[in-house]
C-alpha cells in the first residue's frame, strides 16, 4: 500500500484565456487606423508641397518681380512727385506706390496653389493619394493647411521686401515715404501678404475644379488682371459694383494707405476677397468629392 505522500502530483493543464487575445485587437485597428489620420495626410502634403521643383522657381519669381518693381516704380514715382499738382501730390500714395508688384506675385502665388492639386493629375499620382487616404475632404484640407503655412510667410517676406526697396526709392527720390513703424506700413505688409495666401487658396480650389495647370493659369490671369484692367471700361452701374466689389480688386485695397471713397475699406475689402475664396473652397470640396480620380 503506498504512502500519502508519494501519491503522484496532478499534472497542471494550461488554459489560454480569450481576454488575453481580445486584448490585441483593438491594438492592431488603432494601428491600421492610425495611418490614415489628418496629421499623418498633412505631413505628406507639407513634403510634397516642399519638394515640388515648381516651388522654389515660384517664391523667388514672386521676390524677384515685387521687389524689382517697387524699385523701378518708386524710382519713377519718386522723380515725377515734384512735377504733380497739389492735389495729386496729397493723393500720392506711398505704400501702394512700393507694393505694385503684388500684381504679378499674386498670379506666381495662384499658381503655386493651382499646381499643388493639378500637378498630382498631370502625373496621375493622385491615384495612390487617394488610395492611402481615401477620405478626400482630409486630402483637400490638408492641401490647403499645408499650402497656406508656405504662401503666408513666404507672402509676407515678398512684401517686406518690396516695401523696403520701394520706400528706399521713394526716400532717395524725395518723395514722402514711410517708415516700418508706421501702423500703416505694417498693415500693408502683413495683410498682402494674407492677400498672396488668399491668392494661393484660390489658386488651389480651381485647380481642384479644373483639374487642369493651363486651364487653371488661364482663369487666374482672367480672374485677377484681365477683369481688373477692363474694370473702368464697363458700363454704368456694372463698372462701378466691379470696381468696388470684384474680389481681388477690393483685397487690394489693403495695400493702399490713401483711402478711395468711392473703394471698400482695406480690411472690408480683404474680406471680401476672403470670403470668395472661402466659397469657391466649398464648391471645390463638393466638387471633389464626388469625381472620379
Amino acid at each position: 500500500m503506498r504512502h500519502p505522500h508519494t501519491r503522484p502530483e496532478p499534472t497542471p493543464v494550461l488554459v489560454k484565456l480569450p481576454a488575453r487575445a481580445g486584448r490585441r485587437r483593438p491594438a492592431s485597428k488603432n494601428a491600421g487606423s492610425g495611418r490614415a489620420t489628418f496629421w499623418h495626410s498633412l505631413h505628406a502634403e507639407w513634403i510634397k508641397i516642399r519638394t515640388m521643383r515648381s516651388t522654389l522657381s515660384v517664391i523667388l519669381g514672386a521676390l524677384a518681380f515685387a521687389v524689382g518693381l517697387a524699385a523701378l516704380n518708386g524710382s519713377s514715382a519718386g522723380g515725377e512727385y515734384a512735377d504733380l499738382s497739389p492735389a495729386e501730390q496729397a493723393a500720392f500714395d506711398p505704400l501702394a506706390t512700393s507694393l505694385m508688384g503684388y500684381l504679378v506675385a499674386q498670379i506666381a502665388f495662384g499658381l503655386l496653389g493651382g499646381l499643388v492639386m493639378t500637378s498630382e493629375y498631370g502625373a496621375r499620382t493622385i491615384v495612390p493619394t487617394l488610395t492611402s487616404v481615401p477620405q478626400r475632404a482630409r486630402v483637400l484640407g490638408s492641401k490647403a493647411l499645408a499650402l497656406v503655412g508656405v504662401a503666408l510667410p513666404v507672402g509676407i517676406v515678398v512684401t517686406l521686401g518690396a516695401f523696403s526697396m520701394g520706400q528706399a526709392s521713394l526716400s532717395g527720390a524725395g518723395a514722402p515715404h514711410l517708415a516700418l513703424s508706421d501702423g500703416v506700413a505694417l498693415r500693408g505688409i502683413f495683410g498682402g501678404g494674407l492677400y498672396l495666401a488668399l491668392a494661393a487658396l484660390l489658386g488651389l480650389a480651381l485647380g481642384a475644379v479644373i483639374r487642369s495647370t493651363t486651364a487653371t493659369v488661364t482663369t487666374l490671369f482672367g480672374v485677377m488682371l484681365i477683369v481688373q484692367a477692363f474694370a473702368p471700361a464697363l458700363p454704368g452701374a456694372l463698372g462701378d459694383w466691379v470696381s468696388k466689389f470684384w474680389p481681388p480688386i477690393a483685397g487690394g485695397q489693403i495695400i493702399t494707405a490713401v483711402r478711395d471713397p468711392e473703394a471698400l475699406g482695406p480690411w472690408a475689402g480683404l474680406g471680401v476677397m476672403a470670403g470668395c475664396v472661402a466659397a469657391l473652397l466649398a464648391v471645390a470640396f463638393v466638387v471633389f468629392r464626388g469625381r472620379d480620380a
